[in-house]
């Protein structure tokens, strides 16, 4: 069993980055921003992870996820909180996972110009739609370029 003085903080967000997203698996858990705190309390693991929204139906599956990669690297004794305040931000997103989001082919969300319309994670154009508010996942809107005509998801800013 490895305890809190054998594996550092920084050592366990590095394997964190390892566990990808259940339903964007190009992007891990900590380039989406979800795990907000890395603790060790006592001989406990304690990750703290802030779902995309409070009703995401893949936050059962992160955890696991997450328990499951730090027992395989030999931490025997971890736990799982959910923090949903302060809730999730797009701004949580690190620029290696929009990075990842928009070679996938989803529009990451921007930055500055939230009133402009996401470019094209295709093509690059800046000549978008939203065709629906709802998209591949809740916290997605379908959009659709009017230069190459491909459809996209964008993660809703927020």
């Amino acid at each position: 069993m490895v305890g809190s003085g054998a594996i550092s903080p920084a050592q366990v967000w590095e394997w964190l980055e390892a566990v990808p997203d259940p339903e964007v698996p190009v992007i891990s858990v900590v380039d989406l921003g979800i795990v907000r705190e890395v603790t060790w309390r006592g001989p406990e693991l304690v990750v703290t992870v802030t779902p995309t929204y409070s009703g995401c139906p893949a936050t059962a599956v992160i955890a696991h996820d997450i328990e499951a990669a730090l027992r395989g690297r030999g931490i025997e004794r971890v736990r799982i909180e959910t923090r949903l305040a302060p809730a999730w931000t797009t701004d949580w997103l690190s620029a290696r996972g929009r990075e990842a989001l928009r070679r996938f082919g989803i529009a990451p969300p921007q930055l500055l110009q939230l009133s402009a319309p996401p470019p094209c994670p295709q093509c690059g154009s800046g000549d978008t739609e939203c065709i629906s508010g709802f998209g591949s996942t809740p916290c997605k809107a379908l959009h659709r370029c009017r230069a190459c005509r491909e459809p996209f998801d964008y993660f809703k800013p927020h």
